[in-house]
């Protein structure tokens, strides 16, 4: 009778490992080999896919559950983007947010998504003065966020991407000044104390000018291996035509390094929440999206949201694409990743 009911116990538990194994879809570590995101089979990678909203905003708001992962599925993504406010992560307090990464985690798994964590701050880290009050953050916390993150995910392979810090910008130095020098040791500081607590996702560096301009990287790149870099390509940054000048401002990245756009997208005048720089139309989708693909990098479009902009859905019921979410929902859907 006991070893009857032993063999029960041992059955079931290896029956609940089995199912938890194939719940948490287990992913191919994602690596950096010369220009290019690469899996664990050396194939080279292109991530295409689509931001959250804040966690934090999405759980107070009801909408942070996994159908709202399951839309961007559909979509056509095969990643996510997270950003992370600080003064969310303050307010809410460390553990329940690390909580609501859990969630995130598992349910990207189970539909084979990638996950980027983004420190999502705009300002001056050095001077540590914001554009606004939202991204008031520090050195000592921007440093402890991402040991946090490094401890606590380090060794999953779901979360593939720490972007270190959003938005750089001194704004016209009315946030104060930062020079590439200063802005390259910050960097390298976050990384090395990354991987000293053992956090094997790739790091993402962001250039100035707000995420755009990279042109620094030429003659001073970050000095760390196994990174990629950043830029935010919205319409405004440059007058039309803009291919030109984005391979002098970023894209001749791509010749060395890796490079992700993590916010592309525009809004017309007067759509809800047209502002500097997204002001465009469907010629931007156009031109972003073509060059990303002609270049093999990869992007990220924002916003999966219905308030913030420019958005990408006008209601939370039946996901309604916007104008700019029909364009890119259409355009996601044709790729195959087969």
């Amino acid at each position: 009778m006991y070893f009857k009911n032993r063999m029960v116990f041992l059955w079931s538990i290896c029956i609940l490992v089995v199912v938890t194994m194939s719940a948490q879809n287990e992913q191919q570590r994602i690596s950096v080999v010369g220009n290019d995101f690469v899996s664990a089979q050396n194939e080279t990678v292109i991530f295409r896919g689509l931001n959250t909203s804040d966690p934090d905003k999405l759980e107070i708001q009801g909408h942070w559950n996994k159908s709202y992962f399951e839309e961007i599925k559909k979509w056509g993504a095969n990643i996510v983007r997270l950003p992370v406010h600080p003064s969310a992560w303050t307010r809410r307090g460390k553990e329940n947010y690390l909580n609501l990464l859990d969630q995130a985690i598992t349910w990207s798994s189970e539909l084979d998504l990638y996950i980027i964590i983004d420190w999502h701050s705009i300002g001056n880290l050095r001077t540590e003065m914001y554009h606004n009050d939202i991204y008031d953050t520090s050195l000592k916390q921007t440093y402890d966020f991402w040991r946090t993150i490094a401890v606590r995910y380090g060794d999953n392979t779901t979360v593939a991407f720490y972007e270190l810090f959003n938005e750089p910008t001194t704004f016209n130095h009315t946030l104060g000044t930062l020079t590439w020098e200063q802005w390259k040791t910050i960097n390298e500081e976050l990384i090395t104390i990354i991987r000293a607590n053992g956090g094997k996702g790739i790091p993402l560096v962001a250039g100035f000018n707000w995420a755009y301009d990279l042109t620094p990287v030429l003659n001073d790149p970050i000095a760390a291996e196994g990174i990629g870099y950043v830029s935010h390509p919205y319409p405004q940054k440059r007058e039309k035509p803009w291919e030109a000048q984005w391979t002098a401002d970023w894209g001749f990245v791509k010749e060395t390094y890796p490079v992700i756009l993590t916010e592309i997208g525009f809004s017309g005048p007067d759509d809800v929440g047209a502002h500097m720089p997204v002001i465009s139309d469907e010629s931007y989708g156009d031109a972003i999206t073509n060059y990303a693909d002609e270049h093999e990098i990869s992007y990220v479009i924002w916003v999966f949201d219905a308030e913030w902009a420019p958005r990408l859905i006008e209601d939370w019921e039946t996901y309604k694409p916007s104008r700019h979410g029909t364009y890119f929902k259409k355009k996601m859907q044709g790729y195959s990743y087969d």
